[in-house]
């Protein structure tokens, strides 16, 4: 079973388990195929040892050279990659959430900044060229907040806001309070 550390090579005991040969074997072929691109090492495994998703990812990209799928180890230096005006935009979002609900944790989670209840997402950001997508991580949030999300592109499951927005406390607030009442109910 792999680990939330993202070593890459935690998956090797599994596909060696899985496919009867040891990892050293699996490397060997991925080599003979170098020049191939990223899609056809997977489908190369995939199609021809049955490989999954998952345990052809770790193998290709382990063998490519990125040994970890973390791209960064906290929220800090996530967002000392980023430009100051869209840094301070995501974590002026973080901080307006955190003022009003206490008790969550910002955390990184497939590699972008998330707020975190307990093991429960909150509220995660993603940035893109031209906006942060806000995901509350929940449909019912957004559906409870439709009108106050009219200004904004909506997604099925996020809302884009620009780079240098001017944080809606009260929105932002809102979701998250939805959606940690929905962490909070009981599951029945």
């Amino acid at each position: 079973m792999p680990s939330n550390d993202g070593d890459r090579s935690k998956f090797f005991p599994a596909i060696e388990k899985k496919h009867g040969e040891k990892i050293t074997f699996w490397i060997k072929r991925l080599k003979e195929l170098e020049t191939d691109k990223y899609p056809e090492q997977i489908a190369y495994l995939k199609e021809n040892y049955g490989f999954s998703q998952a345990h052809a990812n770790a193998l290709v990209m382990y063998v490519r050279g990125s040994t970890t799928s973390k791209r960064f180890d906290s929220p800090a230096t996530y967002f000392s990659g980023l430009d100051t005006k869209t840094a301070k935009t995501m974590k002026a979002i973080f901080a307006a959430v955190t003022v009003k609900h206490k008790g969550l944790e910002l955390v990184m989670a497939w590699n972008q900044p998330m707020l975190r209840l307990g093991k429960d997402y909150v509220i995660g950001l993603s940035v893109s060229k031209n906006h942060i997508a806000i995901n509350p991580f929940s449909v019912d949030a957004l559906d409870k907040n439709l009108k106050k999300l009219e200004p904004y592109t909506v997604n099925k499951y996020t809302f884009q806001v620009p780079l240098d927005w001017k944080v809606d406390a009260t929105l932002i607030s809102s979701l998250a309070k939805a959606r940690i009442a929905e962490i909070k109910s009981p599951k029945g």
